[in-house]
């Protein structure tokens, strides 16, 4: 951990910092001695209103924002509510970079979304090669609505050279205090779901979307969570830049692999007519570790196990 005064003397703003992501960007915060963490509610402070982000900034007066909020989901959710899943995104960013330029914060960190690599990106994914392509349909508009705050920040910068925005693109998140909606949750913790309760109800088969082909990278949320504050920090470039754990695994593998985790013993049902999403996914981290030394610590394994540990104690 970063023991240093980075944080002593700063205010700030964590949006969505009450959620999965933000929760442990504010504990991580707290430990590095941030003593001024404003987090809005969305009770009190709901971004999609384009109008709240200048009264968000006069209330919370930051130096840094770390904008975390998003509308996010798996395939599912995406493929049912893309007009939301594209305007809640952009207009919960785009507003609010504009907000802190003309209150001349002094630091935006916005974080994007790996969907918005291209379908068929070559693996790993290179930051470079961002817009070499459309990104896989069922999650095109919430990657491009992610996507636009990483043009936004780069147009501010290239106009007014003091601003200082940087964009980082973490590769899909789990850990404790996931989402565990089957409706609405990512593969991790829908995994973890469907087969602790098949276990219970002894059923003796789990049905899975697609065909089990496609390959994913998975992170960690405190490892996402410690690699926002590095970059924070330590970066101040205009280039994007992957967070991940440069592991690649196919849905079948994780499956298998959840599956014996949490004990279940029955068959799996790939369901070919639900779609498989992006063929591969994977990125390149290198220069995340050149820029500002970060690199996954938490073995896929055991983060699996503490996942599936604090399912068990939090169902209710």
């Amino acid at each position: 951990m970063e023991n240093n005064n980075f944080w002593e003397n700063q205010r700030v703003c964590v949006t969505g910092g009450g959620g999965f992501l933000g929760s442990f960007v504010v504990e991580k915060l707290q430990a590095r001695g941030a003593k001024d963490i404003f987090v809005p509610r969305k009770s009190e402070y709901d971004l999609i209103d384009p109008t709240t982000s200048l009264r968000l900034l006069e209330d919370a007066k930051p130096t840094i924002i770390i904008h975390l909020a998003a509308l996010a989901g798996g395939i599912g959710a995406n493929r049912t509510r893309p007009a939301e899943f594209f305007y809640n995104n952009l207009m919960m960013g785009v507003p609010l970079m504009h907000a802190a330029w003309e209150r001349q914060v002094e630091k935006f960190v916005a974080i994007g979304t790996v969907c918005a690599y291209p379908n068929d990106a070559q693996v790993p994914f290179k930051e470079d090669e961002l817009w070499e392509g459309y990104p896989e349909e069922t999650n095109a508009p919430y990657g491009l609505a992610k996507k636009m705050l990483l043009v936004m920040s780069q147009a501010y910068r290239q106009q007014y050279p003091d601003y200082n925005a940087i964009y980082l693109l973490p590769v899909n998140l789990y850990g404790p205090r996931d989402n565990f909606n089957l409706e609405t949750s990512h593969v991790i913790p829908a995994l973890i779901r469907k087969f602790i309760e098949a276990e219970e109800q002894n059923a003796k088969e789990v049905e899975l979307w697609g065909d089990g082909s496609p390959t994913r990278e998975f992170l960690y949320v405190e490892d996402a969570a410690e690699g926002i504050l590095l970059a924070a920090e330590k970066f101040d470039g205009p280039e994007p830049v992957n967070l991940g754990s440069g592991m690649e695994i196919s849905i079948t593998n994780l499956a298998e692999l959840i599956g014996g985790l949490t004990g279940f013993e029955g068959k799996l049902v790939w369901d070919t007519s639900k779609p498989n999403g992006q063929p591969r996914r994977a990125l390149d981290v290198s220069r995340a570790k050149k820029e500002f030394d970060f690199s996954a610590q938490i073995p896929f394994e055991e983060g699996l196990q503490r996942t599936i540990a604090w399912f068990r104690e939090n169902r209710d």
